[in-house]
């Protein structure tokens, strides 16, 4: 038995999840969002909450069992609450500022970086060396976190560079005499 799959999703207040066949459509305060389940798995609402059951025991079905359970939590929580990821910026002369909806970085290369705010995604910039990104989808939130690392990984030798809030960069030693 899957332990995620055989929880219910609980639907928050002010969220509601309509059926179509295997597509799964979840209304919020923050917007809408659906997603289509594989033909291994059944989906049911039943008293203010999302069942997921396999149909059969064969390995597919209980491996999409578990997956489509989390896909429709992370619905609930994008409509209801959504995603967020920060970013700190760490190196002299490293900073970043939004002007309309593109990210401007100086990362210590010879131009600035421009970084367009994609669709579905809220990116602010609170102070110089923070990132803020939000938006009801985890994939689009998470990619766009990534993106923006990209640009400057944190280097294990001063710690420089683009990081996840909260992140422990490994630190090595540098070179002795």
């Amino acid at each position: 038995m899957s332990r995620i799959g055989k929880k219910p999703v609980a639907l928050p207040k002010g969220v509601t999840a309509e059926i179509k066949g295997q597509t799964i459509e979840v209304k919020g305060p923050k917007g809408t969002r659906s997603f289509t389940a594989g033909d291994d798995v059944t989906l049911s609402i039943d008293e203010g909450a999302v069942k997921v059951t396999p149909r059969g025991l064969s390995k597919r079905a209980r491996q999409q069992w578990g997956m489509t359970r989390s896909m429709v939590e992370n619905l609930t929580v994008g409509v209801s609450e959504g995603f967020k990821k920060e970013l700190e910026i760490q190196g002299v002369g490293y900073r970043a500022s939004m002007q309309g909806k593109t990210l401007k970085l100086a990362l210590g290369y010879s131009h600035d970086v421009n970084f367009e705010t994609p669709e579905g995604v809220t990116i602010t910039a609170p102070k110089q060396t923070e990132i803020v990104i939000e938006g009801i989808d985890q994939q689009i939130v998470g990619q766009v976190a990534a993106n923006i690392r990209e640009w400057r990984k944190p280097e294990p030798y001063k710690g420089k560079g683009i990081r996840y809030k909260g992140e422990v960069v490994f630190r090595k030693e540098g070179k002795k005499k």
